[in-house]
């Protein structure tokens, strides 16, 4: 009857939930059983009917356990936006405590309403502007995205209106034919780079912020003088032992080879064993000698005894059945080949 009991009363909890708040504002999960197990809403302040007024938000995500609500549930604050850190810290804790209190009844209700109350009290964006890196003061005009990121208006128009002059600059270097008239300018957000809409022309007209107008101009101190003389000490160490490349340097560099770079190259290149072009060297070089000897040395026999010439030559082409010379070629063409690859340098 308890198990009964606690899903009556979630039941309820839930849909007065749904009644209070509309329909994309409250996100009901649900396990595979069909039992809610996780509720999420954005909680904005509260300043009526008037939504351009709120500049802070965040997404409330309530876990329920199993024994809800007898059992406490987990709280998580998600996405805050406005917000300072030590603002959401705050709010979780008092999230938390407010669990506790409310252990044995529906509290989520009561979990909202407590958000809602911390976030009236900060309505006031905080933190730096992203454009111009000053905060925000009073006095300040400043406006809010549809992302829920804030800037001065002064700051997002120059950023709007330098962002859409680089695209018209970019688009007039592209060919005509290639321009696509709907491929308009959009401009995005600074911070996390979502569309945004933005009229250049009346946030243009706002002061710039009061932290821009009464800044002073940049002056060297001596404690800037002194880091730069830090920073021109380590240059230079750096510069001697190598660690800096100078860009004008090495632009000038001329790339020298020499012979020998040349051959090593060319042997590197080269693969292993007996090549076409070396044996045709190799035996330019080698063989034209001999043969010139032999040439000679046959010449001189026919001079001497040339009946004996003619019978030994008509005696070897019987024999070789009018294959001249084959196997002598051959023989000889192997030792040339041996010779070449002992010729050959060894691959390193």
């Amino acid at each position: 009857m308890a198990e009964l009991s606690t899903d009556e009363r979630v039941t309820d909890e839930l849909e007065a939930l749904k009644a209070i708040l509309l329909d994309h504002e409250l996100h009901i999960k649900e396990n595979r059983k069909g039992e809610p197990e996780c509720v999420e809403t954005v909680v904005f302040p509260s300043t009526g009917e008037d939504s351009q007024s709120q500049y802070v938000c965040v997404r409330l995500v309530v876990h329920l356990p199993p024994g809800y609500p007898d059992v406490s549930p987990k709280v998580t604050l998600r996405n805050p936006r406005g917000l300072h850190e030590d603002t959401v810290r705050l709010i979780q804790s008092d999230v938390e405590a407010k669990c506790e209190d409310f252990v044995g009844q529906p509290v989520m209700f009561e979990l909202i309403e407590l958000v809602r109350e911390h976030l009236t009290s900060s309505n006031l964006p905080s933190g730096q502007c992203a454009v111009c890196l000053y905060g925000f003061r009073e006095g300040d005009q400043f406006t809010k995205t549809e992302c829920y990121h804030h800037f001065h208006s002064h700051c997002l128009a120059a950023h709007c209106a330098a962002a859409e002059r680089h695209y018209r600059e970019e688009q007039e270097k592209v060919p005509q034919w290639q321009q696509d008239p709907k491929n308009k300018f959009q401009a995005i957000c600074p911070v996390c780079r979502e569309p945004i809409k933005c009229e250049v022309g009346i946030l243009s007209t706002a002061r710039p912020p009061l932290d821009v107008e009464t800044a002073k101009d940049f002056a060297v101190t001596a404690e800037l003088r002194e880091l730069q003389r830090q920073m021109a000490a380590l240059f230079s160490h750096q510069q001697q032992r190598g660690g800096i490349i100078d860009l004008e340097a090495e632009g000038v560099k001329m790339l020298l080879r020499t012979e020998e770079d040349s051959a090593a190259a060319t042997e590197e290149l080269s693969p292993p064993g007996t090549s076409l072009t070396t044996l045709h060297s190799l035996e330019e070089s080698t063989t034209m000698p001999q043969v010139s000897s032999q040439l000679c040395t046959e010449q001189h026999k026919s001079n001497q005894c040339p009946t004996r010439q003619s019978h030994h030559g008509n005696h070897q082409r019987y024999n070789n059945h009018g294959h001249r010379k084959r196997g002598r070629g051959r023989a000889q063409y192997r030792r040339y080949f041996d010779r070449v690859r002992q010729a050959e340098p060894t691959p390193r």
